[in-house]
């Protein structure tokens, strides 16, 4: 086992994800020494690229589009692109066909998208405009812990919708199919049935997010976001040790102040011993969500969608209807495989040359699936692309697929599969991981974590290192945090 220099730390960072980075920055930021571990020989987490498939075609082995890194207060109070981050923005963020060769789509203008929605229109606007306008001044309290608000009025509005059932709030709000499809597939990123409490969070943000920004691509691929966190970090004075992965805190040198950027189930493995009997019980009822199926190819062309603005989109929706898609998620949250089951898909190398040799292009799939399933999904989620692109198929000249097992053996915080660091439902949005005055906080003094299992949850933006960081900056250092506008 390597063994790192005897030296001391004010503070080590355990996982250089974007929370992981995250941390660290805000930690350096503030005069500490800092130094981030990290498993595996490259940083990222699930930042990485690399050609899954042919030479030339580089893929995003997990994330891919980044409207929360765009719009995140603690990267946007970066200067990222000072570091190499550039990001290209498809003209539509989203796009949701039907079997009819229609597609709803999500434009960065909220008129001209409530405007493809028919007899929706006048909903779509009454229900987008006020957290677009609102998302200035609840942002913070969106991605971070349960605190006292600044703006109370504003996240209240939020909040009525926010907090409701996705199929509920599309009972209230739409008739068309249009609006009922486009809504399905931005509340299935939630990642549960849309029968639960909360699923319309993840919807209104990602429209919202849409709206202010657009989803855009970062260029050259996802491991180039980790690289600009780890460029600026060094940049700070901090150090980034890679190749060693932290079974044991014993394996740390000397610091004040450890963050882990781990799930509940590795922080038990790591530090376990250190933590109270009540605390270490909460993290053991600590519940994982449904996992993913996820595929790569390497194509001889763009993907042939039948809806023209599908061609035009940085991801596809690909469920049909609100019905089939709550369907489909339901059945795999009761541990089936659907025959059509909901696939979320990126094709990146429509907007960014640098990722495919020219004419050819790369896409990117996945499918929720039961929590460490390991059944091949490969087949229905590429008659699900060819249902809406016929000719698909023939495109295809090299494939990569994960399954659950894969997923998390890439990188060990996908428990099961489980992309978002465990279920974000009701039960644990504001208990995540554990019950706690700060969810950042564990029970040993100096210890803390900072993944997607604290608030916010999961989703590149790096808000959870952030929050555990100024905790523990404040804890152990009688230090505050740059404050973020």
């Amino acid at each position: 086992m390597r063994k790192l220099e005897k030296r001391e730390y004010d503070a080590v960072v355990v996982g250089s994800g974007p929370n992981g980075l995250g941390a660290a920055i805000t930690l350096q930021q503030a005069g500490l020494s800092v130094l981030v571990i990290e498993g595996k020989d490259t940083i990222g987490g699930g930042l990485r690229s690399a050609e899954l498939t042919l030479p030339g075609f580089v893929h995003d082995i997990c994330s891919a589009i980044h409207p929360l890194a765009a719009e995140s207060p603690l990267f946007k109070a970066l200067p990222l692109h000072l570091h190499g981050l550039e990001y290209l923005t498809p003209p539509i963020s989203a796009a949701h066909p039907f079997d009819n060769g229609t597609a709803a789509v999500l434009k960065k203008s909220i008129a001209e998208t409530a405007r493809l929605l028919g007899a929706d229109e006048e909903s779509y606007l009454q229900l987008m405009k006020r957290v677009v306008t609102d998302w200035p001044n609840i942002a913070h309290a969106t991605l971070g812990p349960l605190t006292i608000p600044k703006h109370p009025f504003a996240l209240a509005r939020f909040g009525l919708n926010a907090l409701t059932s996705a199929e509920l709030l599309a009972k209230m709000r739409f008739e068309t199919m249009e609006a009922r499809g486009l809504w399905a597939g931005m509340a299935a990123h939630s990642i549960q049935p849309l029968s639960n409490l909360t699923t319309s969070a993840i919807g209104l943000v990602l429209m919202a997010m849409g709206h202010l920004r657009g989803w855009p691509v970062p260029k050259g691929g996802s491991q180039s976001i980790a690289n600009a966190l780890a460029s600026y970090f060094t940049s700070l004075g901090g150090k980034i040790e890679t190749g060693l992965y932290v079974h044991s805190l014993k394996q740390l040198p000397s610091s004040h102040a450890v963050l882990l950027d781990v799930t509940p189930k590795q922080l038990l493995k790591i530090a376990g011993h250190q933590f109270s009997s009540v605390y270490k019980w909460q993290l053991q009822k600590y519940r994982y969500g449904m996992g993913v199926f996820k595929v790569d190819w390497a194509l001889d062309g763009p993907i042939p969608f039948t809806a023209p603005e599908c061609r035009q989109a940085g991801t596809i929706h690909l469920g049909n209807t609100l019905e089939e898609i709550a369907a489909s998620e339901k059945q795999t949250s009761a541990g089936l495989h659907p025959e059509k089951p909901f696939v979320l898909l990126a094709q990146q190398s429509l907007f960014d040359a640098s990722r495919a040799p020219e004419g050819k292009h790369t896409a990117w799939a996945y499918c929720h699936v039961p929590n460490g399933s390991l059944v091949d999904m490969t087949t229905a989620i590429e008659k699900q692309v060819e249902r809406f692109a016929p000719g698909f198929r023939d495109l295809i000249l090299e494939r990569h697929v994960m399954n659950t097992l894969q997923m998390e053996t890439y990188n060990a915080n996908y428990i099961g599969g489980d992309i978002n660091g465990g279920i974000i439902d009701i039960g644990q949005l504001f208990t995540r991981p554990a019950l706690r005055p700060s969810p950042y906080r564990t029970s040993a003094k100096g210890i803390y974590i900072c993944s997607s299992s604290t608030p916010p949850g999961g989703g590149v933006h790096g808000m959870c290192g952030y929050h555990a960081a100024s905790r523990a900056l404040k804890d152990i250092f009688n230090l505050k945090p740059l404050s973020l506008k």
